[in-house]
């Protein structure tokens, strides 16, 4: 029955009183991380391979530029454009680097040894600089092909300019060098730039830019096929041309089958290939002009820098976005498995208890001494006592109310009940453990009952709570616990958390043996388990569950008996909540420090102590932590990511959580009226439980010891066999 292991000596766990730990590191943490994801958001930016024609018109575009060649300058004022000499082609490439398909490029083209300019963005330069370091080291050119590939019509100038800069530091940070090149997305040829594109043009003249565009253009993004893509980049004749490829965007083996059949069919026609920068020098030699382009220029070292962090950053963000991507399916994960496992054994259990058959053995009559420690409990310790007493458990009930030092009469109140089977034991305040102790010890009886003060039980709660020790070898029983003031919509949401959260868990948990809290509100004991398991201690702040998990190592059965319900008032504001929740969080982490060597225990010890701290740490530490995830993500999605995607994720974990509530709402026969409601709970009260979590853990990593904090109660009325308190 029990195992000597759980009565080693207990250790009580160290740690000073020290105040909550500081919001401020919170908020620090909150801060870097949405900066963070600002930043994912911006490098993430999606694109399409082309934009809607635009119908401005084009006169404000010069003439020579509409019927002019691909590359164009406008600086000092002045417009000239410029094409490539015939038999002469450059073979660029936009949206890249990519980490298979620009090597793939890449590998052709030294297979056939020739050039080509890249224009990269600098989004995928920041992931991934050693591509763009690559290619300059192969001789090829980079050329600036924006930051995030908007359409530059559309940004104000100060925008242009930071999707220019930023690409530029990134070139820097990679390979060095600066780019006097830039090639605009969803831009073409230059008969089809117009008034609402040629102000673009204009700034990047002023900035010291050439702009590129194209005399064909391969359509690759369409994936119209290799004969297709050749016959649309072949130059008419034999004129020059610089033609528009993709190495990154998408799929792109088609792009290199048709550059490795296209490179050697115009060598044969006697064509060469050439970067950008060279066609240009060409071309301005046989025009006569004694003027040479440089491809690059040598970065500066603040350049490089700068681009260095630039990369980390985006770097950084990629590394956290994926990071929550892999947490997003964690909690999916556990939070599918806890659905499973709660429909699967909850409802076993449910219909293994209302069998006609069922019962635990021969009625339990045994009389029964319920302990009521209180603590300043005025308001609602008469409803309670006086519920108690007038069980009608038909052994006899002895109800001992041990006043723990109050200072608003408690004892008084309870002796003016003058109740027959009712004693006030009053003693100095040393805490509940203490007041339960003394309890006990002063006990005629040896099934004991634990009530909480403020808590108002049914009629017949005693006589069930005490039915399951038939079973000689059940030590511990936990009853249901009722939310009693519903009428706020606070208490609503515990009323929810409380059918789904606690009650429907402890079908499960009795399942598997591994119960680890019988509720201060409604539990019952065997004296011979509380006595081997050490009695109460106040070596955590959740009391009942030290003493539960101490009972269960001992190789005691902890059962759940739905039928025995105490009604409880529940906290009604949201800085009360947050108290009694930041107790019980901290209180079950200390308990579970507190038991972890028994991890390795043999016998009933271990084994209980194994699959409890389990299922605690999963889905009573790890998923609360971790879930905030899915709303983190939802927010984000909706506003950088694929909103109907977003959308459909979120709202179907939503119906997961319906499902689940209304199976544990049928379970425990209740109305589902309330369960309206649930979706505000998840954007609402959810998120106020993860920041009481996070805080319970970071009180408990950094040492402190939270101390009792008492909460204020307005008291709850008498309740009937079936019909919560008033």
């Amino acid at each position: 029955m029990a195992d000597p292991a759980a009565r080693r000596p207990r250790r009580r766990l160290r740690g000073r009183a020290v105040p909550s730990p500081s919001w401020a590191l919170f908020g620090v943490l909150c801060t870097v991380l949405a900066a963070v994801l600002l930043v994912g958001a911006y490098a993430n930016a999606s694109f399409v391979p082309d934009r809607e024609q635009s119908h401005d018109g084009q006169h404000d575009v010069p003439t020579t530029v509409v019927s002019g060649g691909p590359i164009i300058s406008s600086a000092d004022g002045s417009t000239r454009s410029y094409r490539l000499p015939p038999r002469t082609i450059a073979l660029t490439f936009d949206d890249g680097p990519d980490p298979v398909w620009t090597r793939e490029v890449r590998r052709v083209l030294a297979a056939h040894q020739v050039p080509a300019t890249f224009f990269v963005l600098g989004a995928q330069v920041a992931r991934y600089p050693e591509l763009v370091r690559e290619l300059t080291v192969d001789g090829h050119e980079i050329g600036v092909h924006t930051f995030t590939h908007p359409d530059l019509a559309t940004l104000p100038d100060w925008r242009r300019r930071m999707e220019y800069t930023q690409t530029q530091l990134t070139i820097a940070s990679a390979a060095g060098v600066r780019s006097p090149l830039v090639r605009f997305p969803y831009s073409s040829f230059p008969a089809a730039i117009d008034d609402l594109d040629w102000p673009v043009f204009v700034q990047a003249g002023e900035l010291g830019y050439l702009s590129v565009l194209n005399d064909t253009d391969s359509r690759d993004w369409a994936r119209p096929g290799v004969d297709q893509m050749i016959t649309n980049v072949t130059p008419p004749g034999y004129s020059g041309a610089i033609t528009l490829w993709h190495d990154a965007g998408g799929e792109r083996s088609q792009t290199v089958a048709a550059l490795d059949r296209f490179i050697p069919l115009m060598k044969e026609r006697g064509y060469r290939f050439v970067t950008v920068t060279e066609g240009l020098n060409l071309a301005l030699a046989e025009a006569g002009v004694d003027h040479r382009v440089d491809a690059a220029q040598p970065a500066t070292t603040g350049e490089r820098w700068r681009g260095r962090v630039l990369v980390w950053a985006v770097q950084g963000a990629d590394h956290t976005l994926g990071w929550l991507g892999g947490i997003f399916l964690v909690v999916g994960a556990l939070t599918v498995g806890r659905t499973v496992l709660l429909f699967a054994l909850a409802g076993r259990h449910a219909r293994k208890r209302r069998a006609a058959d069922w019962a635990w053995g021969p009625p339990v009559t045994e009389p029964v001494s319920v302990i009521v420690p209180a603590y300043n409990e005025k308001e609602g310790i008469a409803a309670a006592v006086r519920s108690l007493a007038g069980g009608d458990h038909p052994g006899g009930i002895e109800v001992i109310v041990v006043d723990d030092g109050s200072t608003d009469g408690t004892a008084e109140i309870v002796d003016a009940l003058r109740l027959p089977n009712v004693r006030v034991v009053r003693k100095p305040n040393g805490g509940k453990p203490s007041a339960l102790n003394t309890g006990v010890a002063l006990a005629r009886h040896e099934l004991i009952v634990m009530v909480d003060g403020d808590t108002v039980f049914e009629s017949d709660s005693v006589r069930r709570l005490v039915q399951p020790f038939a079973d000689r070898r059940v030590g511990a029983v936990a009853g249901n616990v009722k939310v009693g003031n519903r009428d706020s919509l606070i208490a609503k949401w515990q009323h929810i958390e409380y059918v789904i959260g606690f009650n429907l868990d402890r079908r499960l948990y009795e399942t598997l043996r591994c119960m680890p809290t019988v509720p201060g509100a409604i539990g019952a004991f065997r004296r011979q388990a509380l006595t081997y398991a050490g009695g109460m201690t106040d070596d955590t702040l959740a009391e009942d569950t030290d003493i539960t998990m101490a009972i269960g190592r001992a190789g005691w059965k902890v059962v759940y008996e739905e039928t025995a319900r105490a009604w409880t008032e529940a906290p009604a504001t949201l800085g009360q909540l947050w108290k009694q929740r930041y107790r019980w969080s901290y209180g079950t982490m200390q308990a579970m420090w507190k038991h972890r060597r028994s991890l390795t225990d043999h016998g009933a010890s271990g084994r209980f102590t194994r699959r409890c701290l389990l299922f605690l740490s999963l889905f009573g530490v790890l998923l609360p932590l971790l879930a905030p995830v899915i709303d983190l993500l939802a927010v984000y999605g909706l506003f950088f990511l694929d909103r109907t995607a977003t959308a459909v994720a979120w709202l179907i974990m939503l119906a997961l959580q319906i499902l689940t509530a209304v199976v544990a709402f049928r379970l425990d026969r209740e109305k589902l009226g309330v369960l309206w409601v649930l979706p505000l709970q998840q954007l609402v009260y959810r998120q106020l439980m993860y920041l009481v979590l996070i805080q319970s853990a970071a009180t408990a990593l950094t040492g402190g010891r939270l101390g009792w904090q008492k909460l204020r109660r307005i008291g709850l009325a008498p309740a009937g066999p079936t019909t919560p308190p008033g």
